[in-house]
């Protein structure tokens, strides 16, 4: 019973985490780990208009699958949380996919340059910033407020309105 009803959610996080993998594929293409690495901290911002989108399309499929077109704010919400839960535990994997497969560069890259720009004083202390493990706790957590929060404004568009009654004005 419980699968059926997040089967959808299901769906629409492993598509999510696709999207998240190509994403980072383009950034590495685009020199964003490392020839190019000083514009990353900004452009990788830009993540946040096809996270959006996928969000909102999740959203949508989950109205006509299942609610027949016709959802309310707190059905969006709920789905919309299942989503963006089961995004954040599968937001590790992918951050794995990307640390140690896509992108292994990455991790010295930033670590090199950030502390050449003197964001951090040391190499040590650039280390304990720009790890794995770091990545992959902020991403689940940022993936789980950013997924409520995105779902939170969408559903105020997505949801299905209440027709309002029109009452006959009297005879004049």
């Amino acid at each position: 019973m419980a699968m059926k009803f997040i089967r959808i959610e299901i769906k629409w996080a492993i598509i999510f985490s696709i999207v998240v993998l190509i994403w980072m594929v383009l950034e590495k293409l685009a020199g964003l780990h490392g020839k190019f690495i000083d514009y990353h901290l900004y452009l990788t911002n830009l993540f946040a208009i096809p996270a959006i989108i996928v969000m909102v399309i999740a959203l949508k499929d989950k109205k006509k699958s299942v609610y027949d077109g016709k959802m309310d704010y707190k059905q969006g919400l709920i789905s919309g949380i299942v989503l963006s839960v089961l995004i954040a535990l599968i937001s590790p994997l992918t951050q794995w996919i990307t640390s140690y497969i896509i992108s292994p560069e990455y991790f010295p890259n930033v670590i090199k340059r950030s502390v050449e720009l003197g964001y951090f004083k040391s190499t040590a202390e650039a280390e304990a910033n720009f790890n794995y493990q770091n990545y992959a706790v902020q991403g689940a957590i940022g993936a789980l407020v950013m997924g409520i929060v995105t779902t939170a404004i969408s559903m105020l568009f997505i949801r299905t309105k209440k027709e309002k009654k029109i009452e006959p004005m009297g005879h004049l």
